[in-house]
């Protein structure tokens, strides 16, 4: 049975509930004063927090080796040798006892966690093959032992060895944090999308995950190891659910490309999903039925991100579609067909296979500011600009083209823009910081209340992932081979 899921709208409120309640378990003195802060991808259920008070600076406080590892394109492509981590691949953040520890997945095929402190590893994990995702944090109100009160839920690519025909491929996974010890694995099923990968992060109601996975299926399942079962000689969790995220015409004009990668949000009664397949689900929590559909007819990477006003962003990448990619506002009371508040589209420009668009999620600032501030939303293209946008406001003198190259849609007012290099890294805000991180390097700006953004530091690198802020400090890993720790030293 799917319980009745609580909604919780800020970090600051999951912290404390998470912290109140791990506080009041007498048998549970490893997680006493232990919470999550950033627990999932891009921070929440909302997708819209990323840490708080951002430092000046992008001075060098300590990097870790994260290593590097192989995996398997295909049998046809072979093997390819990949350092650090990529995409999605931001830190999750978690207090323990006063002190501040990272979870991070990386290319030499491990789950690490780490001092944030320091950058001393603590324990590590290995899967079979690279991971690229961002896990999830879950909190077991009723685990059976303390540590097993803090749970990682994690994807990986399938499996170095493995091929799509694999008859077994357990590249989701969940991870006791305080040990590192593995508690349960779930096998990917072989259906009509070329992926049996996991990049995905779940998100979690009570007792209940929701999770899109790359062979695009979008599976209700229950958490808990203890109930658990053995199938094919792997302890799997319970499937409550799965509903296909895709149609059989979306196989034929993608090719077998419908992979999901997204991450889904909640708002209202809804679970809002990004499909590779083109479109944008809404899973309804009451009717327990995918209800809701809005047909890009794109690849579509990035996760759906909620706004402040109760509205969907959704980044667009340039393929399946005559017209450019870029960055969607809908509103989803409305009925698909005219839930559109506003489309911008992104150039078009060829880079490491891509053909333009946003691959990245957008990141907004809704979780810093109050009601009268600016509602700002970012995103880079391919195209290798910064696009900073009110997503609250309509530019009154324009319409632009959507993707399918025919609709006419009204296009945000356009804040700031600047050549930063292409990227598929989420900007993310804080109260007055923009973060950029791409692959001509990292960024931070500050921006003031009348939108005026300057460059405060910047440095080289080759960032694909999404960067965490927390107490003056950023963690971002890199595919050269390390995650880094910046800010001031003092």
């Amino acid at each position: 049975m799917v319980k009745k899921p609580r909604y919780f709208l800020i970090p600051l409120i999951l912290g404390i509930f998470f912290c109140n309640y791990i506080k009041a378990q007498d048998n549970n003195h490893l997680a006493d004063s232990t919470y999550p802060i950033i627990t999932t991808f891009l921070g929440n259920w909302q997708r819209n927090y990323y840490g708080s008070d951002a430092p000046d600076t992008l001075g060098l406080i300590w990097k870790h080796h994260l290593g590097t590892g192989e995996t398997v394109i295909s049998r046809r492509l072979g093997k390819k040798i990949w350092s650090g981590a990529g995409w999605t691949g931001q830190p999750l953040l978690v207090c323990e006892k006063g002190e501040l520890f990272l979870i991070q997945g990386a290319y030499d095929h491990h789950l690490k966690k780490i001092e944030a402190e320091t950058g001393k590893l603590v324990w590590q994990y290995k899967f079979d093959d690279v991971i690229k995702g961002t896990g999830t944090i879950w909190v077991n109100e009723t685990p059976d032992t303390a540590e097993n009160s803090l749970v990682i839920l994690q994807g990986s690519r399938l499996g170095v060895g493995n091929f799509l025909d694999s008859k077994h491929i357990p590249s989701y996974r969940a991870i006791s944090y305080f040990t590192g010890k593995e508690l349960w694995r779930f096998d990917q099923k072989w259906t009509s999308s070329y992926s049996r990968d996991v990049d995905g992060s779940a998100l979690i109601l009570n007792d209940t995950a929701y999770i899109g996975f790359e062979n695009s299926i979008f599976t209700v399942f229950d958490p808990d190891y203890m109930n658990a079962d053995t199938i094919n000689g792997m302890l799997q969790p319970k499937i409550f659910e799965e509903h296909k995220l895709y149609n059989a015409n979306d196989v034929y004009s993608h090719k077998n490309n419908i992979v999901t990668e997204s991450s889904p949000a909640i708002l209202g009664d809804r679970i809002y999903v990004a499909s590779g397949a083109g479109h944008v689900w809404g899973y309804n929590l009451k009717s327990r039925t995918l209800d809701w559909d809005f047909f890009i007819g794109s690849d579509i990477d990035g996760s759906a991100v909620i706004t402040c006003d109760s509205c969907v962003l959704v980044s667009v990448e340039r393929q399946y579609i005559k017209g450019k990619g870029g960055a969607f506002k809908l509103n989803p009371a409305k009925v698909p067909k005219e839930a559109v508040e506003w489309y911008f589209p992104v150039e078009n420009k060829d880079f490491n296979g891509w053909e333009g668009g946003i691959i990245g999620s957008i990141g907004i600032n809704d979780s810093y500011i109050n009601k009268d501030s600016t509602h700002l939303a970012a995103f880079v293209g391919i195209d290798g600009y910064l696009y900073v946008v009110d997503h609250n406001s309509i530019d009154t003198l324009q319409k632009v083209l959507g993707p399918d190259s025919l609709s006419l849609y009204p296009t945000p007012k356009l804040i700031y823009k600047e050549k930063v290099g292409p990227s598929i890294s989420t900007p993310i805000f804080t109260q007055n910081r923009l973060i950029v991180a791409g692959y001509w390097g990292i960024s931070i700006y500050e921006y003031s209340s009348n939108n005026k953004f300057i460059l405060l530091d910047k440095k080289s690198g080759s960032f694909e992932s999404t960067p965490i802020v927390y107490q003056n400090k950023i963690y971002i890993a890199s595919r050269d081979g390390y995650l880094y720790c910046f800010g001031s030293k003092n």
